[in-house]
């Protein structure tokens, strides 16, 4: 069987599709948090339905990547690095799946309601508490920092591979042909 030299079409989309919407998150996150105009509401409703469709990406992101074979990294790329490659992976994974379920068991127990578009709610995860709000309120912000810098981290790694190495390793999650990056 052959070895594949890019990740598979739907992966690659999600990925992207992915990259913009995570990017999206982490300033509204912010937004969110940093201003207490009018905006702070909008910014809100915006943040729970974004945020259930990357849960709603990442499962079937998931999905695609356990059936699809991707290509090896390059075969002198030093252990170590290959390790952290794999940890990084396994890492945006976790947060991609944590951080919208946090969120929507934090909404919860606040006792807010979670509304997608209009007239679509989602029932609660967990029992209204105070003291549990707070807990996920912290665990959450703690974990949208983690997975910023998680992002910086696989976005030097994705630059180390296009720009000096040039091995290969950033084109095979992009449509243009390897060699090129």
């Amino acid at each position: 069987m052959n070895t594949p030299i890019r990740f598979s079409l739907a992966l690659r989309a999600l990925h992207w599709l992915m990259a913009l919407m995570i990017l999206a998150m982490l300033f509204i996150g912010v937004g969110m948090m940093s201003t207490a105009s009018d905006a702070r509401r909008w910014l809100y409703e915006l943040h729970k339905p974004l945020g259930i469709l990357i849960l709603v990406l990442a499962a079937i992101r998931l999905i695609v990547r356990l059936v699809t074979k991707a290509p090896p990294l390059p075969a002198d790329l030093p252990a170590i690095q290959k390790l952290a490659a794999h940890a990084s992976h396994v890492l945006l994974y976790v947060l991609m799946f944590a951080l919208p379920l946090i969120g929507w068991a934090m909404l919860s127990a606040g006792g807010y309601p979670i509304s997608l578009f209009g007239s679509i709610h989602l029932p609660p995860i967990v029992s209204q508490s105070a003291p549990l709000y707070a807990l996920l309120h912290a665990v959450h912000v703690t974990l949208a920092l983690s997975l910023f810098g998680v992002v910086l981290a696989h976005l030097g790694a994705a630059l180390l591979h296009g720009l000096i190495r040039r091995d290969g390793v950033f084109s095979a999650m992009g449509s243009w042909k390897r060699g090129r990056f």
